[in-house]
């Protein structure tokens, strides 16, 4: 009797090693995929200015170095001339940060090559915590396959450093050839 018991445990046994071995591939499998496959999501967003003018605009939320969350804000704006300016808005969270004005936008690519942009809230700005950049002359410089590096003077002798990852400058890049 005790060995067409063991008889029949055997072939569960190894069922069961077999089943634990397809589980843990599969499951290392699909943690794998995750890694190896780069996302390149671009969200476009859009808004009514007014009424039958639609707008197009690049919206994401970044952590700088020290943890706080800002939006970072493209959109082009053709209100001024008959060709697209394009801005870039950063807004922190309201008494965290506040943009020493005016102070010029740098941007550093991982090759070293440094962009500059001019304050467009130079005279003014809409609230402390508001930065608005003009990226028209350099936007068809950024590269798209790489992330970049934007720092920007603070008050109090503090600085926003913000990486901007290359599925945001993706977005950029679709943005602009939406537009143009």
């Amino acid at each position: 009797m005790f060995n067409r018991q063991t008889s029949l445990l055997i072939p569960s046994k190894a069922l069961n090693r077999w089943l634990n071995r397809l589980l843990a591939f599969t499951l290392i499998l699909i943690v794998s995929w995750g890694n190896f496959c780069s996302s390149a999501t671009a969200l476009l967003r859009q808004h009514h200015e007014t009424p039958g003018v639609l707008r197009y605009h690049a919206q994401d939320s970044l952590k700088d170095r020290d943890g706080n969350t800002w939006q970072v804000l493209l959109f082009p704006d053709n209100t001024q001339n008959q060709k697209n300016t394009y801005y870039l808005r950063l807004v922190g969270f309201p008494g965290m940060n506040s943009f020493n004005h005016p102070q010029s936008l740098e941007i550093l690519t991982s090759q070293g090559k440094i962009f500059t942009a001019t304050d467009a809230y130079a005279q003014s700005s809409p609230a402390p915590n508001v930065g608005q950049y003009d990226l028209t002359s350099i936007i068809s410089q950024l590269p798209n396959k790489q992330s970049l590096k934007l720092s920007v003077p603070l008050q109090n002798n503090r600085e926003l450093a913000l990486k901007i990852p290359q599925a945001v400058l993706t977005e950029w890049q679709l943005l602009t050839q939406e537009i143009e």
